[in-house]
Order: structure tokens, then sequence, then C-alpha cells
């Protein structure tokens, strides 16, 4: 099986702020906020949903094809695909624009804040999803709005089932438009505080959203996650990483996970696990696409985990 792997191409600017962003911050004056943090640690990494999906789904050895629109810095990045065999032919360089350009702070309680400069995403509905390229699944990522509204549709009306997974794109979207989607959609992949704004947008708890798909999923970080599917609750312990240096990717990581178990047919238990070990696996690792392992390795891991195999 193929997935299709709509979403963005970024270059990630990551910085590590040596402290809490909860001390530097004073409550009683954020109508004025003017805080500056210093970044001893900065990193400049291959990122974006569509990258780091596909990069995580060929470690685990499923075939993803990602489809975005790039600026005319692409070049380094384009090299790092090439050199790790990702499939470049949906890959669209959009002129006079960057590349999408995240900007991300970290601290040492894994908060984030970031800045994001859309760039040539925002041209994502530029490119259609192909009917002719043997896609037997597909997943609708962050990307530009319109891209994102247009792939979902032509998904829909090609008879591809597709995971939808928001993220940071929610936002962009209101009650109407995200029922249009998870109902166009097969699953659904949020993480906790993201469903409670898909829950306030919608107007429907996440029982009666699970009701509409065939699988809702919330992750939960270190509390793991929970997939609904079935009518059944299936609940995903989080695998303890042996380090934790950079959360930045994890969902990615733990999508691909998901993807994998789809397109394997295998059930929501096991799949949700190989995700959560995909994300324990990541954050070990500072950027997105640092972690190497063989599929060989990352069975008998799964094994030692928890005690079967699943193919």
């Amino acid at each position: 099986m193929t997935a299709l792997i709509c979403g963005s191409y970024a270059y990630d600017t990551i910085m590590v702020f040596n402290g809490r962003f909860k001390d530097q911050i004073m409550p009683d004056r954020v109508h004025m906020l003017n805080v500056a943090f210093l970044v001893p640690d900065l990193r400049r990494e291959f990122g974006g949903t569509a990258g780091n999906i596909a990069y995580n789904l060929k470690l685990l050895g499923g075939k993803g094809i990602p489809m975005a629109t790039v600026g005319t810095d692409f070049g380094p990045y384009d090299a790092w695909l090439e050199q790790h065999g990702i499939d470049s032919r949906y890959v669209q360089q959009v002129e006079g624009e960057y590349t999408a350009q995240a900007y991300i702070t970290t601290d040492m309680d894994d908060n984030q804040i970031t800045a994001f400069h859309p760039g040539a995403m925002n041209h994502s509905h530029q490119q259609s999803v192909p009917r002719d390229a043997g896609i037997s699944l597909g997943v609708v990522a962050p990307d530009g709005r319109d891209g994102m509204l247009q792939h979902a549709r032509e998904f829909a009306q090609a008879g591809i089932p597709f995971l939808f997974d928001p993220g940071q794109g929610l936002p962009m979207f209101d009650g109407e438009e995200l029922l249009a989607f998870i109902d166009q959609a097969r699953w659904v992949a949020v993480n906790d505080y993201e469903c409670g704004m898909l829950e306030e947008r919608t107007g429907l708890d996440r029982s009666q959203l699970a009701q509409r798909v065939e699988a809702l999923v919330v992750t939960r970080g270190a509390q793991g996650s929970l997939i609904f599917a079935n009518g059944d609750c299936h609940e995903v312990e989080a695998v303890r990483p042996a380090v934790v240096n950079d959360p930045t990717g994890c969902g990615d990581a733990y999508r691909a996970g998901l993807v994998y178990g789809m397109m394997n047919e295998l059930d929501w238990l096991t799949t949700g696990r190989i995700a959560s070990m995909m994300g324990s696996i990541k954050v070990a690792q500072h950027g997105t696409q640092n972690h190497h392992f063989t599929a060989k390795d990352f069975r008998a891991g799964f094994k030692q985990a928890f005690g079967y195999s699943f193919d």
C-alpha cells in the first residue's frame, strides 16, 4: 500500500531555553508582554508535517509519498530527501517564495513557543490528489488552508480513505468546516488540547465525534493516548523514552505509526503502541528527522516492550 501525505515541508529553527517560560512571564503584565529568552542552543533542522511523517513511515518500512509546495530555498532539503530515498515527485517549487519556516523555542517543561512563516505552503492548493498513482490511503495534515480543504474533498471524491490530522492548522477552520473534514475522513487524530478545541467548535463531545469516523485518536503526551473505535476506547500506554531531549516532531512520528498500522490493517491497540513507540524514539533525539533505526530493530524493541510481535 502507498500513502499520499498532504502537508508541509519546513525548515525548523529550534532553540532551547534553559529555564521555564512560566518563571519569566508576570501574569499581571500580560497586557504589555515584552519578554526575551536567552537561547544558547540553536539548530536548523528539516521539518514540516509531510516531511516528518514520510521520514518516520520510511523508517518503519512503509511507503509514503509527500505532496507539498516549497520555496526556491528548498535545495538542501531536496538533497536530504534523495539521500534517504523519499519520493519527491509531488514536491512543487513556487517561484518567489520561501519554504515554510518555523522558529521554535522549547523550555525545560517541554512547553513551546512557535513563530511560523507559511511561505510556499500557502500555495498547496495548486496541487491535486492524483487518482492514477496507486494511492491507497491519504493524510491531510497541517498545510495551507485552501489546500487542506481541497485535498480532503479530492480524497473523498476519489474514494481514498484518509486520516485528518488538523494539528496547529485547526484554528483556521470553523465548526462547519471541521465537521465537513470529519465526515469526509475515515480517521481523525488530534492531541488532547486540539480535541478540546474540536469539541468547542463543532458542539460535539469526543464520543459523538468518534461516532462519525472509524477511529478518533487523542494523544496525551506522557499520559499515553486514547483510540475511540467501534464503540470501544483503547487506552494506549506511553513508552518511556531513554531520555527526553526534544518533543518537536513527536506528534508526526506518532502519526507515522498510525499510518503504518492502518496500511497493514493491524488492530487498534497494536497500531497505537507502534505509534507510541515512534514518539518515544523521536523525543530522545534533537530535531525531527535525526533518529535512525532499522525495521528489524524496531520490531525487536516492540516485542521487548509489549511482549508480542506485530507481524
